[in-house]
């Protein structure tokens, strides 16, 4: 006859914690607070003047601080220049990309990565009950992965290697 078997009791030894999945708030509290807009009547040209003077590739369109439109670089391309337009005579409204594409301060990193590849933008507007809170490019969120990454590979190593 066979012993009865008793029950196997497992242990977890030592349970992985992850970390809370990142925020698109996380990553706004890394940048400056700092949108840069321009209003829907301005000209293509004023609109240029303003992303070369700071360097940056697009800009949100505000009227009476109600968000409507993302102005960037490839709306230049694609609705100025190879449409044969004027730039100084252009208004911004006329070339703009809207309806715009936002997203909450709540949402995951990875989830903000998802939308800006599936839609085909660099520029993502952060908004909240208020209004608009902010803006993450692509550069932003390769900047955070990167930083992320680099933090996780050192901490791992430390931990494996006992490196102080």
């Amino acid at each position: 006859t066979l012993a009865p078997s008793r029950p196997t009791t497992y242990y977890r030894c030592n349970p992985i914690r992850s970390a809370p999945m990142a925020t698109v708030r996380d990553l706004l509290a890394r940048k400056s607070g700092e949108v840069l807009s321009i209003a829907p009547s301005d000209t293509v040209l004023a609109a240029a003047q303003v992303m070369n003077q700071h360097g940056i590739g697009g800009l949100v369109v505000l009227d009476e601080g109600k968000l409507l439109g993302v102005f960037t670089e490839r709306d230049i391309l694609r609705r100025v220049v190879a449409a044969g337009r004027n730039r100084a005579d252009t208004g911004v409204r006329e070339v703009m990309t809207s309806p715009v594409i936002t997203c909450l301060p709540e949402t995951s990193i990875e989830e903000c990565g998802a939308i800006m590849s599936g839609k085909r933008i660099r520029h993502l507007p952060v908004t909240d009950a208020r209004g608009l809170i902010g803006l993450v490019t692509s550069g932003d969120l390769l900047a955070f992965q990167v930083a992320e990454h680099t933090a996780t590979i050192k901490y791992r190593n430390s931990y494996m290697f006992d490196v102080r």
